[in-house]
């Protein structure tokens, strides 16, 4: 039967089943108000009994599977054995080919050979073993020894701790009174050490302070009367000569000017007028701050007087911060850097010292140099001798020597530092001017003029120009030192008067504990003596510890090296059995050649016989698989075909309970023509297809009677003609089943 036959039979069968279900719907409809009820139990019965066949076709083709996996890997384990009893036929008909007399002998003489090399083998790891036994028993020995002297010397160590506590018991009875009376002695006689020291340097304090008011009290002297008479005076010509030259540097003007001051003549002459006294004579520090402070004024006021008659109303400062700066300035770029500004080889003013200060102090500097405490009119001094008066004096005279040309190159540039407003020789910004003086290692005044802001503080703490008041100020301090001193000596000298005293007191104490004391001297003898026993016993312990220790050690190595050769003689031995083992099968192989033969032969065969027998049962098995997809497939199908038929009859009974007597005669009488005219269904599909777009667009409408009823009931005829193609082009389609 071709394919486009049976799709013709089972759409036939499809509406056959249909005319029946309707015909039975009528006359169940024409009999009982129940139709409805009645025909859905009977397709219903229907779908439970197609249901049922198919899980027993189901059950019934998992077990087929089963049997086909069994039967699958019984063939596999048989094709396997195969080949196992292959290889074991191959190798007993080598070796029944290798099975001569002569290769038997050989063999055999091989295994009494190997057998002799065995018992060798067996003989030394029975020696060795003995071997280890007496190293073992050697050892345990040794180890009993090395515990027992390690039990002594723990006891001898108790002992020794034992004896050096009694020992410190003993001492502390001793020395308890002593060592507190000798401490509190020490500690007397120290503090009356500290005390005396004290009063020796309170007393050196006081001197100094004195020395420090008579000093301070000259220089009040000695500034009271140079303030007023130490003054440089310029006159009219010289002063006109200058401001014309400075306003105009020409040829003329500098010689018109060098007229007027008359050179070295006149410095000497201003050098000269200085009044010296002898009040200044007393030697003083030049980096003293106090010191500082009256140079500093000094020279500003004397430069001050000078702009005063040059006509300038701007005056310089003076400060403590200026003349620390000073200070700092010439000992880092002169002292530390060995600059000799004048000198033999005199390498001038330090400008990349001065550029980096006034980066540093983010500021303007300007430097004026003088010959300082080298050479003047009146002799020569030196910075460790230096006086008052030589400091005053060389202040003087620099500034003196700055108003004249200097020579070479400078011209009069000193004279224009001095008498220039906003600016120093040219340059910008010295709008605030204070001025620091320090003296070089060399003792070479530098005058450094500095432009105070609030940045850079070189303006805070400043000086009063009036030089007396400095003056006054200095000896102010000085007096007050002096009685801070005198009332600290006073202190430390009562300090001193008790600390003796209770010197005087220990030593009473620790005399009158020395008679006390011959019972504990004579414990801390014995004590002593006792631990010098327990110390010999603990050395011997010690000793006799050590030796043992070696013994044990030396007898664990023997013993580690006696297991090892133990090891390595087992380890001969079982090669050697191995190897008598491996002969001694081939022998017994080559003797039984025969029979290995035969049965390898038998074997084989077996096996083939089992993969034989295993090949069919997997045949029959998937025979019976193929059987059992088969009816699954067709239990599926009229499982199906009875849910459709279930379907038809419910969709029959709501048409038949909605309708009139003639319309169920008219249905019926339209299935009995699709029963005999099954060629007629192609028209009547192609019918129900526009009946059934127009009974869409009329859905909800009532049937009614004529026509009306009429194209009703074709148009369920229609619908079960089409759901019975439905139904057998569905059965048509085969299952395929997996497993």
């Amino acid at each position: 039967m071709n394919k486009k036959k049976m799709i013709r039979l089972t759409a036939l069968v499809g509406v056959a089943t249909a005319t029946g279900v309707v015909a039975e719907a009528n006359q169940a409809h024409a009999a009982t108000t129940t139709t409805t009820e009645t025909t859905n139990q009977t397709t219903n019965a229907s779908v439970e009994s197609t249901q049922a066949a198919v899980d027993a076709a189901q059950s019934a083709f998992d077990t087929a599977q089963t049997s086909v996996d069994n039967a699958q890997a019984n063939v596999t384990s048989a094709s396997n054995n195969v080949t196992s009893a292959s290889a074991t036929l191959s190798s007993a008909i080598a070796n029944k080919e290798a099975a001569t007399s002569e290769n038997i002998a050989s063999a055999t003489s091989a295994v009494s050979s190997q057998a002799v090399v065995v018992a060798s083998a067996s003989q030394a790891v029975s020696e060795q073993a003995g071997v280890v036994s007496a190293a073992a028993s050697v050892q345990a020995s040794a180890q009993a020894e090395a515990t027992s002297a390690s039990a002594s010397l723990s006891s001898s160590s108790a002992n020794v701790a034992s004896a050096t506590s009694a020992l410190s018991a003993a001492e502390a009875a001793l020395t308890s009174d002593q060592s507190t009376a000798a401490n509190n002695l020490s500690a007397a006689e120290s503090a009356a050490s500290s005390a005396s020291a004290a009063v020796s340097s309170g007393q050196a304090a006081v001197d100094n302070a004195q020395a420090a008011v008579a000093s301070a009290q000259a220089i009040v002297d000695a500034v009271a009367k140079v303030q007023s008479s130490d003054v440089i005076n310029m006159s009219v010509a010289y002063i006109t000569a200058l401001k014309n030259y400075l306003a105009n540097p020409s040829s003329a003007n500098a010689a018109a000017l060098q007229e007027v001051a008359k050179g070295a003549d006149y410095v000497k002459e201003l050098q000269q007028k200085f009044k010296s006294d002898a009040s200044l004579d007393v030697v003083v520090d030049p980096s003293d701050p106090t010191v500082q402070e009256v140079l500093s004024v000094y020279a500003v006021n004397l430069i001050n007087h000078l702009r005063n008659q040059y006509g300038l109303t701007t005056a310089f400062g003076a400060s403590a911060n200026a003349n620390v700066a000073a200070i700092d300035f010439v000992k880092k770029y002169y002292d530390d850097e060995d600059w000799n500004i004048f000198g033999t080889n005199g390498k001038g003013h330090n400008k990349n010292g001065l550029d980096a200060y006034a980066d540093q102090l983010n500021t303007s500097i300007a430097e004026d140099a003088g010959s300082g405490l080298t050479t003047w009119v009146n002799g020569k001094a030196t910075m460790a001798t230096t006086t008052l008066h030589n400091l005053l004096y060389a202040v003087y005279s620099d500034i003196a020597t700055m108003l004249f040309d200097d020579g070479g190159t400078n011209n009069w540039s000193h004279a224009q530092s001095i008498f220039e407003d906003g600016t120093i020789l040219g340059t910008d910004g010295f709008n605030n001017v204070y001025l620091g003086v320090a003296f070089d290692k060399y003792g070479y005044a530098h005058y450094e003029l500095y432009n105070a802001t609030e940045g850079n503080h070189l303006g805070n703490n400043a000086y009063s120009l009036d030089v007396q008041t400095a003056a006054q100020a200095l000896l102010t301090n000085a007096q007050a030192s002096l009685a801070s001193a005198k009332a600290s000596l006073q202190r430390m000298t009562t300090n001193l008067m008790v600390a003796k005293a209770a010197v005087v007191a220990a030593q009473n104490q620790l005399a009158a504990l020395e008679n006390s004391s011959a019972n504990d001297l004579v414990a801390v003898t014995k004590a002593r003596t006792q631990l010098a026993s327990a110390e010999t016993s603990y050395q011997t312990a010690l000793a006799t510890y050590k030796q043992k220790e070696e013994t044990l050690k030396k007898a664990g190595d023997n013993l580690a090296a006696a297991q090892a050769s133990l090891e390595a003689a087992q380890a001969t031995l079982a090669t050697a059995k191995a190897k008598l083992a491996e002969l001694e099968e081939t022998v017994a192989n080559l003797t039984n050649a025969d029979q290995l033969l035969a049965a390898a032969q038998a074997a084989y065969e077996q096996a083939v016989a089992n993969l034989t027998t295993a090949t069919g049962n997997l045949g029959a098995a998937q025979v019976d698989l193929a059987k059992a997809e088969s009816q699954l497939a067709l239990a599926e199908d009229t499982a199906e075909q009875a849910k459709v038929r279930a379907a038809i009859a419910a969709q029959v009974d709501q048409q038949l309970n909605g309708s009139t007597a003639n319309d169920r005669q008219s249905a019926g009488q339209d299935a009995t023509s699709l029963k005999t005219n099954g060629r007629a269904l192609t028209a009547t599909v192609a019918t129900a297809s526009a009946a059934k777009q127009k009974q869409g667009a009329n859905q909800g409408r009532l049937p009614q009677t004529g026509n009306d009823d009429q194209e009703a009931s074709t148009m369920a005829l229609v619908g079960l003609g089409m759901l019975g193609m439905a139904t057998g082009l569905y059965g048509y389609k085969k299952k395929k089943l997996t497993k």
